[in-house]
């Protein structure tokens, strides 16, 4: 038996409604419905210098603490692995607890079982939420940093070894800056206010500017490169990767972003490759996970938690361009 028109136009305006107020807890928007990221409280602290950091044992080393599926943490993640701070930082994976809303460390720390804990064990004031990354000095103990835009300038002028590289050298500070003012809205961020546009003219901005920004990376990569700012691998290069690696497997199925596959543009997308197979950067990639938390927790964009399969990452990313 057929519903009747009307009982669904009421359903529909039900969900509507419901679906209004389950984004406004996901992510707040302006009165034209374009989704704007709510500004958080952050901590910056001065980490120890190199003397007191080199005296001290294993387990004194500050902590560096990610999540697998946050773009944000992915940033401070690749730095660590690419100026191999492995033994000057521990690293420490917290874990989305999808039913909690929470990162849980595994494992504990200091008797800390969620990030939530760890920010009162370092008396973080009782407004900041608990977000990935965040840099801990866990002698006095201490948050250092839990905003990765500084964050990764902190962990590229932290002590490495002398081969280590600068991903921020002084001559090419101008351009990696007019890089992360471009991509960090447009992109970064851009995917996400695709994904929370609250209608369709919301969405259409949002999906032109991202676009746009895309073809502008494009170009720049045709006449320049083979990285961002020409030869070097730069902190541009490091800030626009997490977002690129998650496009087939999240951004374009589940937020949208789907107007171009990625192979339509070959500059890139040969970018993306030669940054994937850079030494140490294969092993933050987890595709999985990112699937299981962004399908699975964000219930407003898919309410029946079905999480789909996906192309293996590795074989995604270094595929040929069809012809």
């Amino acid at each position: 038996m057929a519903i009747p028109p009307v009982v669904v136009q009421t359903a529909r305006s039900g969900w509507h409604w419901q679906w209004q107020r389950l984004m406004g807890g996901l992510g707040p928007a302006d009165a034209d419905g374009n989704y704007r990221r709510p500004v958080s409280d952050h901590l910056n602290n001065d980490a120890p210098d190199r003397a007191e950091l080199e005296g001290r044992d294993e387990h004194e080393r500050p902590l560096l603490i990610v999540g697998r599926s946050c773009p944000w943490a992915h940033r401070a993640w690749l730095v660590h692995r690419l100026r191999r701070l492995e033994g000057r930082l521990n690293l420490l994976m917290a874990t989305a607890d999808h039913r909690g809303g929470r990162w849980v460390l595994s494992p504990a720390w200091n008797g800390c079982h969620s990030l939530l804990d760890l920010y009162r064990h370092c008396n973080a004031p009782p407004s900041h939420r608990a977000t990935v990354p965040v840099l801990v000095d866990p002698i006095r103990p201490q948050i250092l940093c839990n905003d990765s835009a500084p964050m990764v300038d902190v962990l590229n002028q932290w002590p490495a070894e002398e081969t280590a590289p600068d991903l921020n050298p002084s001559e090419l500070h101008e351009p990696i800056a007019t890089w992360q003012d471009l991509l960090q809205p447009a992109v970064n961020d851009g995917v996400y206010r695709c994904g929370f546009a609250r209608n369709q003219a919301a969405f259409d901005r949002a999906e032109s500017a991202l676009f746009a920004a895309l073809e502008q990376v494009e170009s720049s990569l045709r006449t320049g490169g083979p990285w961002l700012c020409g030869e070097r691998l730069t902190l541009a290069d490091v800030r626009l990767f997490p977002t690129l690696i998650r496009w087939d497997t999240v951004y374009a199925p589940l937020f949208g972003c789907s107007r171009q596959p990625l192979w339509q543009f070959p500059q890139l997308w040969d970018w993306r490759r030669r940054f994937f197979d850079h030494p140490g950067v294969k092993e933050t990639c987890d595709a999985v996970a990112w699937r299981q938390d962004y399908f699975g927790a964000l219930f407003p964009l898919n309410p029946g938690g079905i999480v789909p399969s996906a192309p293996e990452l590795t074989r995604l990313v270094t595929s040929r361009i069809p012809q």
